[in-house]
């Protein structure tokens, strides 16, 4: 545009060229304003596709943390620690015996109660038997009786021999004299035996203690009738040094168990106490009832602190089978029979087949099937498939076990 144009316009020269340098600082803060907005914008959506990523990632990393399978396991070891089988049994008194009465008579007075410990030949009661007294004397008399008779016999026979002698009498009548004397001989024997049977029958009105021992009854008191045939006994006498208990040892362990062999017994009601015995005899058979042996074990107590009666535990140490030993919560049983599930060096699952054999409560014997030293999974969910993927942790209990 030319002046001549500008002065018709009446548009000053210089005010256009500010007003276009006006213009043009304009587009350039327009620019530089959408240069900054697309970098910010460009920013963000970096800083959305890198978050993106990263919790794509960590998502992924989380869902293949949470996919693995988490067992405990435990390893199948050689029994050569030999067990221990804990079995209930009840205390005796390695003497128990009930004392009755041999005669007949009311109870006089007793010397001992329940309680009482006593030494063999002590005297624990009288009885008054006043018919055992009237026979007695009356037998006596019989042998008095029949002691006469015998010296009369003699006398005779003596006379009749000397006479035969002289031939004053006959033989026969000898011989008749002979056989009075020995009929009479006879008599005064039977009297005796009677007289010596009735004295001992009397001797029994003091009941006297057989053996040492502690009195753990007494069924009788003062007035009582006692009838020796009715079958019923004075006091009840236990020897309670030592003990016997009676244990019955399943099938499985009887041929474990032998005459000798140590033992533990204890009682609930005194804790941190052991007593020691020792199995003194075996049955030797199985019972095909129980199936079971009984066992007895002989059991000091000089202390007295075990009383006859108590129910108490045995425990019999057995000598190790060198069988494989797993933990019990090792076993899955299915339709296949008893199985358990081991780790393979790939951390698979791998499941085997075994025979199980005894059982000791908290491990059992796997007689075939394992070869030893095997990962076990501790407590196997039924889901649990061969081949399954899993992250072992050893179970320290059951290692230190």
């Amino acid at each position: 545009m030319s002046q001549e144009r500008h002065s018709e316009l009446g548009i000053h020269p210089l005010a256009d060229e500010a007003e276009l340098a006006k213009r043009q600082q304009m587009t350039r803060r327009a620019k530089m304003v959408l240069v900054v907005v697309l970098v910010l914008l460009a920013a963000g959506a970096a800083r959305t596709v890198v978050s993106r990523v990263a919790n794509a990632r960590e998502l992924e990393a989380g869902t293949a943390e949470r996919a693995k399978v988490f067992v405990r396991v435990t390893e199948a070891r050689s029994s050569t620690d030999g067990q221990t089988l804990a079995l209930p049994g009840t205390l005796q008194g390695f003497v128990q015996s009930p004392i009755s009465a041999r005669s007949g008579g009311y109870l006089k007075r007793w010397y001992k109660d329940i309680g009482s410990e006593v030494k063999k030949g002590e005297l624990l009661a009288e009885l008054d038997t006043p018919e055992i007294d009237q026979q007695l004397s009356q037998a006596v008399a019989a042998r008095a009786q029949a002691a006469s008779s015998m010296e009369l016999a003699k006398s005779s026979m003596a006379r009749w021999e000397a006479l035969r002698k002289k031939d004053a009498v006959s033989q026969q009548e000898v011989d008749e004299r002979r056989s009075a004397y020995a009929q009479a001989n006879s008599n005064l024997a039977a009297a005796d035996a009677n007289v010596q049977r009735l004295r001992q029958v009397e001797g029994f009105k003091r009941i006297v203690a057989p053996f040492s021992g502690i009195i753990t009854r007494r069924n009788v008191d003062v007035g009582d009738l006692i009838d020796p045939g009715a079958g019923r006994a004075l006091f009840v006498l236990s020897q309670t040094d030592p003990l016997r208990v009676y244990v019955n040892v399943p099938q499985s362990y009887a041929n474990l168990v032998k005459p000798g062999q140590k033992v533990v017994v204890t009682q609930a009601e005194l804790r941190g106490r052991k007593f020691d015995g020792k199995v003194a005899r075996t049955a030797g058979s199985i019972d095909p009832a129980t199936r079971s042996m009984q066992i007895e074990v002989s059991l000091p107590n000089a202390d007295n602190a075990l009383l006859p009666g108590a129910f108490v535990q045995v425990s019999l140490p057995l000598k190790p089978s060198g069988t494989l030993l797993v933990s019990a919560d090792t076993l899955m049983f299915r339709r296949d029979g008893s199985l358990v599930a081991a780790v393979d060096a790939q951390n698979k699952v791998r499941l085997k087949k075994v025979q199980v054999g005894r059982n000791f409560g908290l491990t059992v014997e796997v007689l075939d099937g394992l070869e030893g030293n095997e990962r076990l999974i501790l407590n196997p969910s039924d889901s649990l498939a061969d081949g399954d993927a899993v992250e072992p942790t050893m179970d320290k209990k059951k290692a230190a076990s």
